[in-house]
């Protein structure tokens, strides 16, 4: 019996990368953006809009992950004329820009994986058996 070819099917690999402490969950890419925003912006409530977040969402995200992690991560000046009153520290800066390093990693490593070990399995090219 003839076997049909099969249909090259669209298929996509996925990943996400976080952080956990005590295996809870702390760190993942919704904090980072957060910390991002606060750099750009200057400030919590831009930052907040920015990620379309509350700024109560914000700010308690920001406190929870300093106080799992230990470390501020925000520095903020209460009043003045400055416009930006929120600034990240540089174990902040440290962190977001080595975690999206990873991230990316981990990205690079499963699209390789994938299209050398997967993809032509699922599209039919390897042979069964």
């Amino acid at each position: 019996m003839a076997r049909q070819k099969q249909a090259q099917v669209a298929v996509t690999p996925r990943a996400k990368v976080w952080l956990e402490v005590d295996g809870t969950y702390i760190f993942g890419l919704g904090i980072c953006r957060i910390l991002e925003a606060v750099e750009e912006t200057g400030s919590i409530k831009n930052a907040a809009a920015a990620v379309d977040k509350s700024y109560r969402h914000v700010w308690s995200r920001i406190k929870e992950v300093e106080t799992r992690l230990g470390i501020v991560l925000v520095e903020t000046q209460v009043g003045g004329s400055d416009l930006r009153r929120s600034t990240l520290t540089e174990p902040a800066r440290q962190l977001t820009a080595r975690y999206r390093e990873m991230r990316q990693q981990v990205f690079a490593i499963v699209e390789e994986q994938f299209t050398t070990d997967i993809q032509e399995i699922v599209n039919g090219v390897r042979s069964e058996g």
